[in-house]
């Protein structure tokens, strides 16, 4: 049998430095064992056995044949792996025959002698072509067979009796690998376009073919041929039995292996994006079913979710700019979630910093940390000047995605299928992940106002989704271990030994949208409403500014609270809030959309209407319980839990109702909650405005609606 040593000595064969040269002398000293080589020229070479054995200098020259890391055949545990059950049995049988005719024993060794060994035919004592004989005689082959066997059992050992059909199987549909090219080429073509039938592609191939190479010069297989070929290289260029989003996406793959940014602590990488969710919500100001989108922001170290936002039909930038603020000034949490769902007011965890004083507090709904970079995709709100000129201000680098690459974002995408399967398929109007999952009238079901389904999120993710444990956050040096995002957060501090918070906490109005005006007698004008309040300049004071408007001056405005806006002083840096000359009108926040609609209301009845007069009269007929139509009342309850997107110094705490199928899905414990059971109604979508016109006339139960507020 073959070895892989070879005995190193005087005579011994190197090639060193591209050069054969030959072991002259073997030497012991104190520094270590020494030879001395003699290259083909004569010059003799002085350098430590060591150096020789181990530097990538030096090969040694085999005297022998023997395993060679460069030979033609597959290594052993590839070869046997390839192998069923049954093979790998009868392959170790023949070896113990091949070991008998030659020992005398199956086990090759007398030491370990079976009973009845030696057999009077394989005893030493006989000759090998006796042993040859019998052996053919009693497996029933030739002894030419048998001569087979020993050489390979030989030369490789149990691998040389393996069959030869192991090895690496090839393609069994023979083409001429002109047409195969050629199929290949026309498959990637159709990558970003509609899917075609296998009959097209194989009649563009022959086309092809037959243009490219002359008629007959290339053999054209049949019909079945070329559908067993396509099917085979289908496994490469996925075409006909994906969907084209997904074969798209395939195409566009790296050629090499995926990379990815690898976060070190926490607030290193802030992961954003925006998603349309697969339920049903109520837009209390049309009165209509609306696609509910929701942006989120996510720690990517821990998994954490940092800020929380949801907005009808699409996204503004001042949502995205609030998902930001809110992991710089998190949340307040819910008053009756659960204590392991709420962050101290510190944001320390607990097992980090003895929490003394937080049991006493609200505490937050998500823990703060000021992000190091954002990594965002290509959409409008998030390339936007508003975003970018909050990050600039803030320190806070843009690492764009790749375009149409949503494993750039693979955790926060994950987040919302946890999100999609955890919760929203147990709520009411939930319609599926696509048309085809859909029910037949998933709106009827739809009861959740847009501010309510926020809040459920957000208590979810707080309760259940930071506190259970994901396969993905694992410690290196304990892989076993699964963490939730909330050990998570902990595991990062521990190990980085700090989080950065926000320095400042007048921060909050930078990520408003900015309108330039000018300031007048009266104030300042924006959409036709008039601001004033201490702190304005004087009028005719020229501007510091370069504005876009000729001695304008900057101006912080929230669109969901539109009855103030606020100015900082360029002097003394100081922030002032103006309020709306009509705002004591407004007893509760505004929205600017509210307002438009109520402007649209006061010019249906009055001749000549003003802002002082549409909210008075809108408000007044909400609170008196008059309203004549569906979108007043519901706009009267959504305007009562209204809150701004970004949550100013001064803003209130947040109200939540939590219904019995909401606790349920929180897990909360159903016996000891308090339920509220809402009065059964039964409403419709967008698309059936008779059924509206009935509802509206159903004075029984929305004389009432306001009762609860």
């Amino acid at each position: 049998m073959s070895k892989a040593g070879v005995r190193v000595g005087v005579g011994t064969s190197f090639r060193y430095d591209g050069e054969t040269v030959e072991v002259v002398e073997m030497a012991a000293t104190t520094a270590g064992n020494e030879v001395v080589l003699k290259d083909g020229r004569g010059r003799l070479l002085r350098l430590s056995l060591k150096e020789l054995l181990f530097s990538d200098r030096a090969a040694i020259n085999p005297d022998g044949p023997g395993p060679s890391a460069d030979d033609e055949g597959e290594i052993a545990s590839v070869v046997l792996g390839q192998l069923g059950e049954a093979e790998r049995r009868e392959i170790l049988e023949r070896a113990e025959h091949v070991r008998e005719l030659l020992t005398g024993y199956r086990s090759g060794s007398p030491e370990l002698v079976r009973e009845g060994e030696p057999r009077d035919e394989y005893a030493p004592s006989t000759s090998l072509e006796a042993r040859y004989a019998a052996k053919a005689a009693e497996l029933g082959v030739s002894s030419r067979s048998v001569r087979r066997w020993v050489t390979a059992f030989r030369e490789q050992g149990e691998v040389g009796l393996a069959p030869s059909q192991a090895s690496t199987r090839k393609s069994q549909v023979a083409v001429d690998e002109r047409w195969v090219e050629t199929a290949v080429e026309v498959m990637v073509e159709h990558a970003d376009q509609s899917r075609p039938s296998r009959t097209v592609v194989i009649e563009r191939t022959r086309a092809r073919v037959i243009a490219r190479f002359g008629e007959g010069v290339v053999p054209q297989p049949s019909r079945a041929t070329a559908f067993r070929l396509l099917e085979e290289l289908e496994r490469r260029h996925p075409l006909f039995r994906l969907s084209a989003k997904r074969n798209r996406d395939i195409a566009g793959r790296p050629e090499g292996p995926y990379g990815k940014l690898r976060p070190t602590r926490p607030g290193e990488y802030l992961l954003m994006d925006s998603t349309r969710l697969d339920v049903f919500a109520f837009d209390p100001l049309t009165l209509k079913w609306v696609q509910a989108e929701l942006s989120v922001g996510m720690d990517w170290y821990s998994r954490c979710i940092t800020g929380i936002r949801l907005t009808p039909v699409s996204t503004k930038a001042v949502d995205v700019s609030a998902v930001l603020f809110q992991s710089f000034r998190p949340r307040p949490a819910g008053r009756d979630w659960p204590r392991h769902a709420v962050w101290p007011e510190h944001g320390i965890p607990r097992t980090v910093l003895i929490d003394v004083e937080g049991a006493t507090g609200p505490g937050l709904a998500s823990p703060p940390l000021v992000p190091e970079t954002l990594v965002v995709d290509h959409g409008k709100v998030y390339v936007s000047e508003h975003l970018t000129s909050v990050c600039r201000r803030m320190g806070i680098s843009i690492q764009p995605a790749r375009l149409r690459t949503g494993r750039d974002k693979g955790p926060v995408e994950r987040y919302f299928r946890t999100l999609r399967e955890g919760l929203l398929q147990v709520l009411p109007g939930y319609k599926g992940p696509d048309i085809h999952s859909r029910g037949e009238r998933p709106e009827d079901d739809a009861f959740f106002f847009l501010d309510e389904l926020e809040a459920i999120i957000r208590e979810w993710t707080a309760a259940v989704y930071h506190c259970r444990p994901h396969s993905s956050l694992v410690d290196p040096g304990l892989p076993g271990l699964r963490m939730s995002p909330a050990k998570m957060f902990e595991h990062g501090m521990a190990r980085a030994g700090y989080i950065e918070v926000p320095r400042d906490r007048d921060l909050a109005f930078e990520f408003l949208q900015t309108k330039w005006r000018t300031v007048q007698h009266y104030g300042v004008e924006i959409g036709r409403r008039r601001y004033s309040g201490p702190g304005l300049p004087e009028p005719g004071v020229r501007s510091p500014y370069d504005s876009p408007v000729k001695n304008g001056w900057p101006f912080q405005v929230d669109p969901d609270d539109i009855t103030r806006i606020y100015f900082r002083d360029s002097a003394t840096r100081a922030w002032h809030t103006l309020v709306w000359e009509h705002a004591p009108s407004a007893e509760m926040p505004l929205s600017e959309d509210a307002l438009m609609f109520a402007r649209q209301l006061a010019a249906s009845k009055y001749r000549f209407p003003d802002d002082r007069l549409a909210v008075a009269d809108l408000l007044e007929r909400w609170n008196l319980g008059l309203g004549t139509t569906i979108a007043e009342r519901r706009m009267a309850l959504r305007l009562s839990r209204e809150q701004a997107a970004i949550e100013l110094p001064a803003s209130e705490s947040e109200t939540v109702v939590s219904l019995p199928s909401v606790r349920k899905a929180l897990g909360q414990d159903e016996q000891t909650a308090e339920l509220w059971e809402p009065d059964v109604v039964t409403e419709t979508g967008d698309d059936d405005e008779a059924d509206l016109e009935d509802l509206a006339g159903e004075d029984d139960f929305y004389a009432d609606a306001l009762e609860d507020v």
